[in-house]
């Protein structure tokens, strides 16, 4: 595939992405039994061609910020589709990084003999094929390409129109990695149409994809999460609390507090609202206040922090329930653990949630009664990440209960089956 790919017309859409799935399904068998060492060697030849391309990929990523600029993209979305030299560092580096991370495949965990004299254990394995659809960033197609490579799967990605070319430019890069070492071009295809039929082709093709994951605004998982015929791994909402109980050090609860919500904005693991106890309101309020209201933070409160905190906005019940990625903070004071609880339940998107605390029973209630993906005791929300989780990097994060749960990582990236070694026993 080459950069001029991108921007070509294809006539027949269902009948490209049949050949597209049917080619990831046949270099998914030939993945499985790919050695790691094949695999890392793909990882670095794909370090190196990128390194390599800097001037065409760079070429390529400014014809699409100028017809970003053109269709009127605004400045935060042009900042994501940027590729800089920085950006491109980091890219080579993260496909270093994945290479040096262990390979999840082949992995047997539990082995054990039975009373039947066989042996039983479980082997980590590929899922097979993974479509990934995301939006904005085209860095994503290195990321995603990486880790599903490293264990295992073939993959098709389908990035946003605006990368275009830039995701074309880096597909070519894979493909001549990929040749360079001699495993399946098809292992990794980038789509080659920005028509929108393709993702729903891609999303309704169970014969051919085993998993779908998309990356980007509510509105594009909210469409996959209907649509699809295949599984998908996702989380729509960023929505988490820090709960400031009554135990708490005050300093540290400030902290995490601050942290939690201005070391970045735009990001799904920022807390979106603040619960402190009533016993501690009235003391720490203002000094949280002041923190806030000097990093330029909105502050929206229930009515009893405004009688504590006379310039915050009313806060409404639309509030609760808002991720909304900018400065702007929901706070309310709860009665206890329990009404903690009881709003986190109500309004949590099941994503990152933390309490404050130096008493230890309760905070080992909270960590077995929240449910979300991610349950933290004195930490930052912001702490929620596959690289913080030492899994050295992830495609995403997942607020689902089957399969994988929070930051996806290579094993997210895997499943198991059973395997069993005998010696001729049979079944009496």
């Amino acid at each position: 595939m080459n950069a001029e790919t991108a921007v070509t017309v294809i006539d027949d859409v269902d009948a490209y992405m049949t050949e597209v799935g049917q080619a990831a399904r046949a270099a998914a068998a030939t993945l499985r039994r790919a050695t790691t060492r094949s695999k890392n060697e793909a990882l670095a030849a794909m370090a190196r061609q990128l390194d390599g391309a800097r001037s065409e990929v760079k070429a390529a990523n400014q014809r699409d910020l100028e017809r970003g600029r053109a269709n009127g993209l605004d400045d935060a979305m042009l900042d994501r589709l940027a590729l800089t030299d920085a950006r491109i560092d980091a890219m080579v580096d993260g496909l270093h990084q994945v290479a040096a991370l262990p390979d999840p495949v082949g992995e047997v965990d539990g082995l054990r003999s039975l009373p039947s004299g066989i042996q039983l254990g479980q082997m980590r394995v590929p899922l097979g094929v993974i479509g990934i659809i995301y939006e904005s960033r085209p860095n994503v197609t290195m990321e995603a390409a990486s880790l599903c490579l490293k264990s295992g799967n073939a993959c098709i990605l389908r990035g946003g129109s605006e990368a275009s070319e830039s995701n074309a430019a880096l597909a070519a890069c894979i493909t001549r990695a990929l040749e360079e070492t001699e495993l399946a071009v098809s292992a990794v295809q980038v789509v080659a149409t920005t028509d929108r039929a393709a993702v729903g082709r891609l999303i309704a093709m169970p014969e051919y994809v085993d998993v779908i994951i998309p990356r980007g605004g509510k509105s594009l998982i909210e469409r996959i999460s209907r649509e699809a015929r295949v599984p998908v791994i996702k989380h729509l909402d960023g929505i988490c609390h820090v709960y400031i109980d009554a135990s708490a050090d005050p300093d540290m609860a400030q902290s995490i507090a601050i942290n939690a919500k201005t070391h970045r904005y735009g990001v799904c693991n920022a807390m979106e609202t603040l619960l402190v106890d009533a016993a501690i309101a009235d003391s720490i309020l203002p000094r949280l206040a002041d923190a806030y209201r000097e990093l330029g933070v909105e502050m929206r409160g229930c009515e009893r922090c405004r009688v504590i905190v006379c310039d915050m906005l009313p806060a409404t019940e639309e509030d609760w329930g808002t991720e909304y990625l900018a400065p702007v903070l929901a706070i309310r004071v709860v009665d206890g653990i329990d009404a903690a609880m009881a709003h986190i339940d109500r309004y949590s998107s099941r994503h990152t949630d933390a309490i404050v605390t130096s008493d230890y029973l309760l905070a080992r209630r909270f960590v077995a009664e929240v449910d979300s993906a991610s349950v933290m005791v004195n930490a930052s929300t912001r702490f929620a990440d596959g690289f913080e989780y030492g899994l050295g990097a992830e495609i995403g994060i997942s607020t689902d209960r089957l399969h994988v749960r929070g930051p996806v990582g290579l094993e997210g990236l895997t499943t198991r089956k059973y395997v069993v070694f005998g010696e001729g026993q049979i079944r009496q």
